[in-house]
């Protein structure tokens, strides 16, 4: 009983490890589209309120702006680093460095 109990947690450490972050809700894009088929935040994808209205056209769709968009002009603060491993593409209006 005790070897099962220590292969289980052992078994639950290693999945622990391997666990990614949560993503965060889209921070690149003004507009998110919701409604009946996209609950919440779930497609923050879109740069314009022209091309939101586009896809939800015709649909129980709608658009929102995004409450956790970043903007261009809110640079990284000058000591940001990407951590060891963890490589991200540029946000939307960020240089490339």
């Amino acid at each position: 009983m005790c070897r099962a109990i220590l292969v289980l947690l052992a078994a639950i450490g290693l999945a622990a490890l391997n666990a990614n972050p949560a993503a965060a809700v889209g921070t690149r894009y003004p507009f998110c589209i919701q409604g009946d088929d996209q609950p919440g935040l779930s497609n923050c994808t879109f740069t314009s309120y022209e091309q939101c209205q586009a896809t939800a056209s015709g649909r129980r769709l709608w658009c929102i702006a995004n409450p956790y968009y970043v903007g261009a002009s809110d640079a990284p603060a000058p000591g940001y680093r990407v951590l060891p491993g963890r490589t991200l593409p540029p946000a939307y209006g960020y240089p490339r460095y």
